[in-house]
């Protein structure tokens, strides 16, 4: 066979095998089995040495040529096959604009929200206005309006972050509105009515407070509080224990059981502790409440003698009581929740878990 046939068959079928290569590893192979360096081109061009001396130019340029014309046609083929990867590409990320849209993910309330909302919706009913106060507060509403005097050892049970040290901090509880509730229904009395018994206070103030703490399960450096005044003539104890225990047996279950133990507190005297019915076992005792039956609630007490007098009314013509509560304990011990930083967490397979439950 002469050359120019050899060419022309070795073209012919690396034309029509380049057709049938679907893949850029099946171009790779095509290229090694004809333009390699063993390829079957390669071979033939080596050959044309052995030809006579007048034969080898023209040998030469249709070998060239052969040559030419298969790298050109690989580089089409590859550029064909790239371009049908494109749209195979799009054709897959395409977008049906017939399709129905796809709704946004509705969110909902924080458990502590949730929590702080029914905590105000029960005293509402209880016949209590709700009063918010500054997170950033003075030392003294802090804490000298509520008997904590400078250097008294009960600081130490609020210790706080000062923003302008010694005077401005913030809020380590709610309490400070108490008194600037009473301050401000005193400041709105006619003159006339001043030296006489002022009008009743009830209130509830929700709000964050902040301490200085080390987290672990049970504390956080920022959480929210909700406390309560309620002045007037004639408050006593029984009172207090009357609005407590409706309150958690509307929070809880309807008959939940309370019990009253005696507290320190600087700005009430005397004070108290509530507890509850433990909600896992319901008195009987288990792990959670430690055996006991019971589940700390809340604090409270008689408000002292000296914030009344502090906050400017006569603790002899009316006396009060006080209340304070931790919402996120509250949800814990509604919702089961064992750990206090989960709240703060913001991890959303927490949060979800409350999209329901208000």
């Amino acid at each position: 066979m002469d050359v120019d046939t050899q060419l022309a068959t070795l073209r012919e079928g690396a034309l029509a095998a380049l057709a049938t290569a679907e893949s850029t590893d099946a171009l790779e192979q095509w290229r090694v089995e004809y333009l390699g360096k063993r390829g079957a081109l390669t071979q033939v061009l080596r050959g044309l040495g052995t030809l006579p001396a007048d034969q080898r130019p023209l040998a030469g340029q249709a070998a060239n040529a052969v040559k030419a014309a298969l790298e050109d046609a690989l580089a089409a083929r590859g550029e064909a096959l790239k371009a049908a990867e494109l749209v195979e590409a799009l054709q897959a990320e395409r977008v049906d604009v017939t399709l129905p849209g796809r709704p946004p993910a509705l969110g909902g309330l924080h458990p502590t929200t949730l929590v702080v909302e029914r905590i105000l919706d029960i005293f509402r009913d209880l016949g209590f206005r709700i009063a918010e106060g500054p997170e950033v507060e003075t030392d003294y509403y802090n804490f000298g309006a509520l008997n904590i005097p400078e250097d008294h050892p009960a600081r130490d049970m609020w210790d706080t972050f000062y923003v302008r040290p010694p005077d401005v901090l913030l809020r380590t509880h709610t309490s400070p509105n108490q008194v600037r509730v009473m301050e401000r229904v005193l400041r709105e009395l006619p003159r006339a009515e001043a030296n006489g018994t002022p009008p009743p206070v009830r209130v509830v103030v929700p709000g964050r407070v902040y301490r200085y703490e080390a987290q672990d399960a049970s504390h956080e450096w920022m959480f929210y509080q909700v406390e309560g005044l309620a002045v007037d003539a004639g408050l006593t104890m029984a009172d207090l224990k009357g609005v407590l225990v409706a309150f958690a047996r509307q929070m809880f279950w309807p008959d939940v059981e309370c019990r009253f133990r005696c507290q320190y507190f600087p700005f009430v005297e005397p004070g108290l502790e509530m507890d509850m019915q433990c909600h896992v076992c319901r008195g009987a005792g288990c792990r959670v409440c430690q055996g006991g039956g019971w589940i700390e609630l809340l604090g409270a007490g008689m408000v002292h003698p000296f914030v009344l007098r502090n906050a400017g009314y006569d603790p002899d013509r009316v006396n009060g009581f006080a209340f304070g509560m931790g919402p996120e304990r509250i949800a814990m011990l509604k919702y089961g929740i064992d750990d206090i930083r989960l709240f703060y967490g913001n991890d959303l397979r927490f949060l979800e878990q409350f999209h329901q439950a208000g």
